[in-house]
């Protein structure tokens, strides 16, 4: 599948034009910018098979969920994010002969993303009746204007030809996992506008049973072009403008297609028309060329902190920077009502929504790279929304809160019972990020307001799901799913049990700092109190003193142990292969489990610790999730497994690029993505935060050096080492107290010393 993609530093090339792997190119050619996004569709007709993909942050739909094995408990609803219409669509007649990679011979083909700008170019040759047809596009969708995407489209023919293109937006658009091609959309309006230099459409979401608020959307686009303007079309959920030229052989017939989009959550439903009309209207007065300046140059703003440069491995350059890119794409921190979803605007899986992977992956990289204020707000989104964990919580018989599986509202949406109802961890993942913040920023201010409540709601839950054990005198936690998904319905999983207990003793730590005027605010009694600290300081942890490991759950060794170096390579990936029950009782370890523990908590471990587990669980871990080699590299290279964890980091550096799942056409793994950072500054740097900042670095066998920048308590700091020298920068800001090796030292300039190892 590699073959016809180009490794290069600051792009995604592709050389030809493969049918059979067009969902995997148009999930890697994506674009977005926090607020919308799109998969990397022809703008023109193509027959052949395709994901048609553009989606809006915020706008979903709670599909139908209650079926015959339905069970008390339950979520009333399915949330989904959904397909919205079609903003870059063109049909192009060469003389009544309608452009379609699908139907014709492609003679040349180039594709290329550029990640430094964000701009997607294409240039493709085909071939009809009469001669041979080029085309040449570029978009993108606009990070200085969040409501505007734009498309310079041109065609040029080798003979005397006559050029029609029909700019469209089609609002007749369904979800590939709907419910038997579903519609989700009702059109309301549509016409032309502006002397038939533009045109409109306005679609809601239909009626649903379970009182969400139905979203409406509004695109407006306007044409700038020389072609002679013929016609105008409007139907149910469609509007188009066809212009006309007549073409000389070698002579273009181009335009450029200008559309913004506009929706309820941010303005009256009454008026987004006229809103979408004039937001359009401005756009078309700075023209293609200033709508792309402005985009080019807010791409260079984040590219400023958020750059990592590797050298002497180019794979690895290319990796980290695409996946950055697609992080900066997916989340801005612009709207404290957004969050990430796995898949961000690149496709539908995983239903668009939050998941626990932006407290446990993401996190940390937004809030080095853009900042503290972004990492706050993902915060308070999880704030905002704690009357629904609240909800969640009670909705399973429980006391306090249980944040969601799966979410877009703060209620949980996700039915699949051995994920949703038993993989409580995620709790633990809500409070390790305040925790991230307070320890990184050095700011106390949100864990002892809005934190206190979320830490209060979190332990008041796990009080009232562990039990007494009257055989051991311990509190224990049953019938739960670890991080490890291919074990469900288990018992004292190990990490559900130790970040349990940790999030009882983070929230009685936040107690005793809070103002007397908090507590009394949030009634807690004296009797809560104390049964917390009973539970955090009598939790069972199932043991194994001769191996010297944590024992991931109460029957885990009971299993057949294997390494799965021992699988045959035609099984791989077992869930492509094996049943689900021949994987339930397998040995084999998805992701990190224990070993999330052990990186969560690094700093309540020692490294023999971490060693002795690492060695008995990553020779079992098949790493079939996203979200598992970013952990085992960071904890491999802590533990001085230096090829493993450069192994590791490559493995999820390019994850989508190489699409090592097997399932990259269904969209990017956004939230795996902040892996490929975390892996360099934690992993290859050794940057560590919970005690004040302090490095162990080392550089790769491979390469000749790394470097990249960081916000960190009112400074940006650059970090870079090149062969066996260490330089830190300090950029903007005051000294800085830190430690690099066993060094402590006052950054205020520029600091060099070269590696112990040299």
């Amino acid at each position: 599948m590699r073959s016809n993609f180009v490794v290069d530093p600051w792009k995604v090339i592709q050389t030809a034009f493969v049918p059979e792997n067009q969902r995997f190119a148009e999930s890697l050619m994506s674009l977005g910018n926090g607020i919308m996004g799109m998969r990397g569709n022809f703008e023109e007709t193509y027959s052949g098979d395709t994901h048609q993909g553009t989606y809006i942050g915020g706008v979903w739909f709670p599909d139908k969920t209650r079926v015959g094995w339905w069970k008390n408990g339950y979520p009333r609803y399915f949330g989904k994010v959904i397909n919205a219409m079609n903003l870059i669509g063109l049909e192009v007649m060469v003389d009544q002969e309608k452009i379609d990679a699908g139907k014709l011979e492609v003679i040349n083909f180039y594709r290329e993303l550029d990640m430094f700008t964000g701009i997607l170019r294409r240039e493709m040759t085909v071939k009809t009746d009469k001669g041979l047809v080029k085309i040449n596009a570029e978009r993108f969708v606009s990070m200085a204007d969040s409501s505007c995407v734009a498309i310079r489209y041109e065609v040029t023919p080798d003979y005397e030809a006559e050029v029609r293109i029909t700019a469209f937006l089609d609002g007749n658009v369904k979800n590939e996992d709907s419910n038997y091609e579903e519609t989700f959309w009702v059109q309301e309006d549509g016409g032309v506008v502006e002397h038939a230099q533009g045109a409109y459409l306005v679609a809601r979401t239909k009626e649903n049973p379970f009182g969400t608020p139905r979203f409406t959307v509004a695109a407006a686009f306007r044409v700038l072009s020389d072609m002679e303007y013929i016609e105008d079309k409007a139907a149910p959920g469609y509007v188009s403008l066809t212009f006309l030229q007549n073409c000389q052989p070698g002579e273009k017939a181009g335009l450029d297609k200008i559309i913004n989009v506009a929706t309820d959550r941010d303005y009256d439903r009454e008026e987004l028309f006229e809103v979408a009309k004039r937001l359009t209207h401005y756009s078309a007065k700075l023209g293609y060329e200033g709508l792309k300046y402005l985009h080019a140059t807010a791409w260079e703003k984040k590219w400023e902190t958020a750059d990592v440069t590797i050298s002497g491995d180019e794979e690895a350059q290319q990796g980290i920077r695409f996946n950055l890119f697609h992080l900066l794409c997916t989340y801005t921190g612009d709207d404290a009502r957004l969050n990430i979803g796995p898949k961000g605007f690149t496709g539908e899986k995983y239903g668009g929504a939050t998941y626990w992977d932006t407290e446990a992956y993401c996190f940390p990289v937004y809030m080095a790279t853009a900042g503290e204020h972004i990492a706050r707000q993902l915060l308070l989104y999880r704030h905002q929304q704690l009357d629904g964990a609240y909800h969640n919580a009670r909705q399973q018989g429980l006391p306090g809160a249980l944040y969601p599986m799966v979410t877009f509202n703060g209620i949980e949406c996700h039915n699949e019972w051995e994920i949703t109802f038993m993989e409580l961890h995620r709790n633990g993942a809500i409070a390790h990020a305040i925790f991230d913040y307070t320890t990184y920023t050095g700011d106390e201010s949100y864990l002892l307001n809005e934190g206190l409540e979320v830490l209060l709601g979190i332990a008041r839950f796990w009080v009232g799901r562990v039990h007494f054990n009257d055989r051991t005198g311990l509190y224990m936690i049953h019938g739960v799913t670890g991080p490890n998904e291919y074990e469900n319905n288990v018992n004292n999983n190990w990490y559900t049990n130790r970040i349990a207990a940790w999030c009882l003793d983070y929230f009685l730590q936040a107690w005793q700092k809070a103002s007397e005027e908090r507590k009394a605010a949030l009634h807690v009694s004296e009797d809560e109190l104390r049964k917390m600290r009973e539970i955090s300081d009598n939790m069972y942890y199932p043991l194994d003193e001769e191996r010297g490991i944590f024992v991931q759950h109460d029957t885990f060794l009971d299993k057949v142990l294997m390494p799965a170096s021992q699988l045959p390579q035609e099984e791989r990936p077992l869930n492509q292969h094996w049943s689900w029950d021949r994987i339930l009782r397998s040995c084999f370890i998805k992701q990190a489990d224990v070993l999330q523990g052990l990186y969560f908590l690094g700093h309540l471990y020692d490294r023999d610790a971490k060693k002795r587990n690492f060695d008995f669980y990553e020779p079992m871990t098949v790493h079939e999730s996203s979200l598992s080699p970013c952990v085992h590299a960071i904890l491999a290279a802590e533990i001085g497994y230096e090829n493993k964890a450069v192994e590791l980091y490559h493995r999820t550096a390019r994850l989508d690029l190489d699409n090592i799942n097997n399932d990259t056409e269904d969209g990017l793994h956004i939230t795996s993505m902040s892996g490929s950072w975390l892996v360099i500054a934690q992993g290859f740097a050794g940057m560590r935060t919970v005690d004040g900042l302090s490095f162990w670095p080392f550089l790769p066998s491979d390469w000749t050096g790394y470097a990249f920048r960081f916000e960190y308590r009112g400074r940006t700091v650059n970090f870079e080492m090149h062969e066996d020298t260490v330089t830190l920068t300090l950029l903007s800001g005051e000294g800085l107290n830190l430690k690099v090796w066993d060094e402590d030292l006052m950054l205020t300039d520029t600091w060099s010393k070269r590696s112990p190892d040299a």
